[in-house]
């Protein structure tokens, strides 16, 4: 909303100013979406959404200055990280995404709802969230043939269920609920503020984290029609997987923290790149920059870098000036930032649930939104009661539509025939890879196992 509100703005300005000037709002943009999400359990964007299981369990404990700024660190590696791959490889990994057809994309959401099982401690609770995740994403029309799905004959729901209303809900509502009902029992939260710098051993921790979440987010970012949020998702499950402690994941642990900022902001330079190189945005965010090059008599593309080599330079330069006055700002800001916890609690509550309705109306003004927004809040809230998982159903909530689509425009295309529809190396490579992921924890156990014994014989 923010790219797109100041579009106008740039009609003055030459091309790299006013491209590098929006560039830098999309970036900012998906990095301040983690202080709503680590001080409120408020996903400032989707893309934060993955934040929540860790940084705001660390601001609980006290730690909200370093939760934030270990944010900020993951994200300024992350976006640094994919500038220098664009800088350096645009043209050829552009190349890459133009392999990805319906089969790649099913099989990429196929493996991303594998995350489900790994980030419910219940793995049956897990599954029922996850498959009513998917249940709720088809409500609407068929992506199809337009016929409309579970709509009850409400009007309002034949988009289906618009997706940040029903994220502002199930964190940030349930969240309230929650807080009321610890309130009413007299449980106490703690208030404390840490300093802003993550300690030595976090940022050591923290190294592996960084490093995958910056790569898949980059991978991700490059992909047309994947986005920040699902980079997020794959990094945390990712980092979590190949962790020595898995069990630290979701209590407050910096690592969680840097995979998933790390990732999300790769993804906004990474998105640059099919931009750029091949003319095709990566996201909604990108599509309405690709408009702004437009006004300014550009067109991106292949001969963009041949025709414009002075905006093309002057974009990897903005992106990289962007992602390091986000560090300065963002780290500045982090006392200022944390002050919120120091709000009174029902002076917050009421305030959080305002914005939750004027947020949730103000993206599409349609007030079937506001309706949306609460039923899931009471929804987040009662399956935080009962131990179902919210992040799984967050996860299938941005990956059921998609893997749906493309499973049938897929099947279309090879004529229901399964075995040409999987005979990509692309699709393949990720059913694979899903496979591995369904398999692992029972893998994990046995090797586990065999490690115990193996120990218990030499101390024999």
């Amino acid at each position: 909303m923010g790219v797109a509100l100041l579009i106008p703005l740039t009609f003055g300005m030459t091309p790299v100013m006013g491209i590098n000037m929006l560039i830098g709002i999309y970036i900012g943009g998906i990095y301040g979406g983690c202080v709503s999400s680590i001080l409120l359990r408020t996903p400032g964007t989707p893309a934060s959404a993955a934040t929540v299981l860790d940084g705001y369990p660390m601001a609980q404990k006290g730690e909200a200055g370093k939760a934030l700024g270990m944010a900020t660190i993951g994200s300024t590696v992350g976006g640094l990280f994919a500038a220098i791959v664009l800088a350096t490889l645009a043209p050829q990994l552009a190349e890459i995404a133009l392999e990805f057809g319906a089969p790649e994309y099913f099989a990429l959401a196929l493996f991303g709802l594998t995350i489900i099982a790994s980030l419910s401690g219940d793995i049956l609770k897990g599954a029922i969230s996850g498959m009513l995740g998917v249940l709720i994403a088809c409500v609407g029309a068929d992506p199809i043939s337009g016929v409309l799905r579970y709509t009850f004959g409400v009007s309002g729901f034949a988009s289906g269920f618009a997706f940040t209303p029903a994220l502002i809900g199930l964190f940030a509502l349930s969240e309230v609920f929650s807080q009321m009902e610890k309130h009413a029992t007299g449980e106490i939260v703690s208030r404390k503020i840490a300093g802003r710098w993550p300690s030595w051993a976090d940022l050591r921790e923290s190294r592996s984290a960084l490093l995958r979440g910056s790569i898949i987010g980059t991978f991700i970012g490059i992909v047309p029609g994947t986005g920040s949020g699902t980079a997020s998702w794959i990094a945390y499950n990712e980092v979590r997987r190949s962790s020595k402690t898995p069990e630290k994941f979701g209590t407050g642990y910096a690592p969680g923290i840097a995979a998933t900022e790390s990732a999300n902001n790769a993804v906004c330079a990474a998105a640059l790149i099919p931009l750029l190189a091949l003319g095709i945005p990566g996201d909604v965010v990108t599509a309405v920059l690709m408009g702004g090059l437009m006004i300014q008599g550009l067109a991106p593309g292949p001969l963009m870098f041949q025709s414009n080599p002075d905006v093309i330079v002057g974009i990897f330069g903005g992106t990289f000036l962007a992602t390091i006055f986000m560090f300065v700002f963002g780290m500045a800001l982090i006392p200022l930032f944390s002050r919120i916890l120091m709000i009174p609690r029902h002076v917050l509550s009421v305030s959080i649930i305002v914005f939750c309705f004027i947020g949730s109306f103000a993206i599409n003004l349609n007030p079937v939104d506001l309706y949306t927004m609460v039923g899931f809040g009471v929804l987040g809230w009662g399956m935080q009661k009962f131990g179902f998982s919210q992040a799984a159903l967050c996860i299938a909530l941005i990956l059921g539509p998609m893997m749906e689509s493309n499973l049938r425009r897929g099947l279309l295309q090879t004529h229901d025939n399964l075995f040409e529809f999987a005979s990509g190396p692309i699709t393949q490579l990720f059913l694979l890879l899903t496979v591995l992921s369904l398999a692992w924890p029972m893998i994990a156990k046995r090797l586990a196992r065999r490690s115990a014994s193996s120990q218990k014989r030499d101390n024999a």
